[in-house]
């Protein structure tokens, strides 16, 4: 967790943030992150950051556009070097919160927080961060689907089931509760509607952020129609694809080697289902592009491996957590990461 002092400063840019602009990775994750500190101070804006691996210099652009005063980035571990150089020149003030460890340079005008540098084993994601920053009790419901949705099951969780019975059911791991419980699937809708076009995607940014609870997200309204929607068109096609996933699954051994196309990235929330399902086998999730490859792989300690298998793969980029792993490749290049992975593992 982060240290009393670093919750202090971090209080302290929120409030001399009057026009802030959260830039945030396009998960649950991120996007609770950005809802607990943006109902926190009742100010900002946020934006997700769709780029990968690296936060890009392209935007640079929404911040001028936006006319910030103050820029917070969550729960993305890579920058790119073109983004710090920009933002320098026009002198904003940056604040960093994340949980992956450094992954390349961190200027030093940058305000950078991340308990992994207190404590290399711990594993809060960002919004359990932000939860303790803010600790307002009312927005407890989005805490617990950024946590949950990122493989955490927060202390917080049993006031979370005190308060919303409904709502939750008794676990012991975070995907009980995700896959298990209705906290969990307005976690889904709401990652759902984060692959939705920009547009919608701001509508239901507006939304959640003056939202009183979480029925009245759940409840399907004209205030929230677009986003629920969106989840219904995104789900029937995520869970046609894992059927399929689940049944490569049933005829492999110890990894689970799964390949797919489309115009939907559903790689980071079928890799973690599978994972959940077939708790035994390592799993690789590939979503094929014309040009490129997404990898989303799981597996005990599989960000050691991974990172030394792609040594060799000049196109190949990527990083995570130690059992949670997010990567890119040429298309060209796919089969012989294949080949080396397998070996890697027997």
């Amino acid at each position: 967790m982060l240290t009393d002092k670093q919750i202090k400063e971090i209080k302290l840019h929120l409030e001399k943030a009057q026009n802030p602009l959260f830039l945030f990775d396009n998960d649950p994750d991120g996007l609770c992150s950005f809802l607990l500190l943006q109902r926190y101070i009742e100010r900002g804006k946020g934006f997700p950051i769709k780029s990968f691996p690296e936060l890009k210099a392209d935007y640079i652009r929404k911040i001028n556009e936006l006319n910030a005063d103050y820029v917070f980035i969550l729960d993305k571990p890579v920058i790119e070097k073109e983004f710090w150089e920009e933002i320098h020149k026009i002198n904003i003030p940056v604040v960093w919160i994340d949980h992956h460890g450094i992954q390349g340079e961190t200027p030093d005008f940058v305000s950078y927080y991340d308990p992994v540098l207190n404590n290399p084993s711990t594993n809060e994601p960002v919004t359990a961060l932000c939860y303790q920053i803010t600790q307002r009790k009312k927005d407890i419901w989005l805490a617990v689907i950024g946590c949950i949705s990122d493989a955490f099951l927060p202390d917080f969780y049993k006031d979370f089931q005190e308060k919303y019975p409904d709502l939750a059911v008794d676990a012991k791991k975070p995907f009980d509760v995700l896959y298990k419980s209705e906290i969990g699937r307005l976690g889904k809708i709401m990652g759902n509607g984060l692959k939705d076009k920009t547009t919608n995607v701001i509508a239901m940014l507006k939304f959640l952020m003056k939202v009183k609870n979480p029925y009245e997200a759940l409840e399907e309204t004209s205030q929230n129609y677009l986003m629920h929607k969106r989840f219904n068109e995104v789900e029937q096609k995520y869970q046609n694809i894992l059927e399929k996933a689940k049944k490569v699954a049933e005829s492999s051994e110890k990894i689970l080697f799964f390949k797919y196309a489309g115009d939907l990235s559903m790689s980071g929330e079928l890799s973690n289902e599978l994972r959940y399902n077939f708790p035994d086998k390592i799993i690789v999730v590939a979503h094929i592009k014309p040009d490129k490859v997404n990898l989303s792989i799981r597996g005990k300690k599989i960000r050691e491996k991974y990172l030394k298998i792609i040594k060799s793969i000049e196109s190949a980029r990527g990083g995570g957590h130690e059992d949670a792993v997010g990567g890119q490749m040429s298309f060209g290049d796919l089969e012989k990461f294949r080949k080396k992975f397998e070996e890697e593992f027997g």
